[in-house]
């Protein structure tokens, strides 16, 4: 059994690197959007990143690129900027380098450093895709690497459920966002601009292609919808997620000899069970943003009772009845 230190620096290991990888992916591509705004007409708006993001906007919001790129990637005073994440995961990892493999401490230790340098360099003012890009590949290298390097034990599992339980947040906060846009327009239909931003959604959770081959490349807000929230295989979905969730959070239990159905699995099980049985057209007919909303405060519980049961627990519920 591990300890709970050692159990806390892996789980927030994972979700530092994931939340670290979405923001990277999801300011890419909003950068890559703004390339259409149209002169003297658009200008560079990012309050609906921050939005996505689930961040408030500054007072004085980025008027360019650079200054985003300033504030949300390099920022190391801004808690939740790109290199805040990957510092705060690489400080766990230090801590337990024990628990990992080299190979895992490496590639962790080279994003840092490789972060640290683009900064220093200053590669990132004419080229903050490249920057962007560095980060998402080198959270995705350091995820397979550790499951080809790791045990796959209690250890891997903190990983596991900090990594899909950050996912499964993330992507139902954006997917939010997108849900209140259309219930403001009145559910009309996809015109240029709104179709371009529906791409972007895609985009912004790898699903693109998985889309487009599960439903061809017709986009349609409820298809959309459906594969975000409910596809039972897509990686990047909620219901995939959930699922992966509550698989750990079953195994953590029985390799520490804990009862079933405590209260973190049992959370875990009624979120898996919501997605199990949803139906799209119930969902966005009702109240969509009801409905995404407690996907996120049923992660915030798990999360909650995660930690008081197997990391923050009081002394007593160590020793031995």
């Amino acid at each position: 059994m591990l300890l709970s230190r050692v159990a806390d620096a892996l789980y927030w290991i994972s979700r530092y690197l994931e939340r670290a990888e979405h923001s990277s992916r999801v300011i890419d591509i909003r950068l890559d959007l703004g390339l259409d705004r149209i002169d003297n007409e658009d200008g560079w708006d990012f309050d609906r990143l921050y939005a996505g993001l689930r961040l408030t906007s500054p007072v004085e919001s980025p008027q360019s690129p650079s200054a985003l790129v300033d504030t949300l990637i390099f920022d190391l005073v801004n808690p939740e900027s790109v290199a805040s994440s990957v510092t705060a995961a690489r400080e766990n990892a230090r801590q337990v380098r024990e628990e990992i493999s080299a190979d895992m401490w490496e590639q962790l230790n080279s994003l840092y450093l490789r972060l640290r340098q683009a900064q220093a360099d200053g590669v990132w003012s004419a080229r903050p895709h490249y920057v962007l890009r560095m980060v998402i590949e080198g959270v995705h290298l350091f995820q397979g690497i550790t499951d080809a390097t790791m045990g796959h034990g209690e250890g891997w599992q903190y990983l596991q459920v900090g990594r899909f339980l950050e996912r499964a947040s993330s992507t139902a906060a954006l997917l939010d966002l997108y849900f209140r846009d259309h219930t403001e327009t009145g559910g009309a239909e996809l015109g240029h601009k709104n179709r371009r931003e529906w791409v972007g959604l895609l985009r912004s959770c790898c699903a693109l292609e998985a889309y487009s081959r599960c439903y061809t490349a017709d986009l349609r807000r409820e298809r959309i919808a459906e594969f975000l929230l409910l596809n039972p295989e897509s990686p990047r979905s909620v219901r995939f997620a959930s699922a992966q969730v509550e698989s750990s959070i079953r195994s953590i239990a029985q390799l520490t000899g804990r009862s079933t159905g405590e209260r973190a699995e049992r959370i875990a099980g009624r979120l898996h069970a919501t997605l199990d049985y949803g139906q799209v057209d119930e969902i966005l007919s009702d109240d969509p943003h009801h409905y995404v909303d407690g996907i996120v405060r049923y992660c915030s519980q798990i999360h909650q009772a995660l930690y008081q049961t197997y990391i923050a627990y009081p002394i007593e519920a160590a020793l031995p009845s």
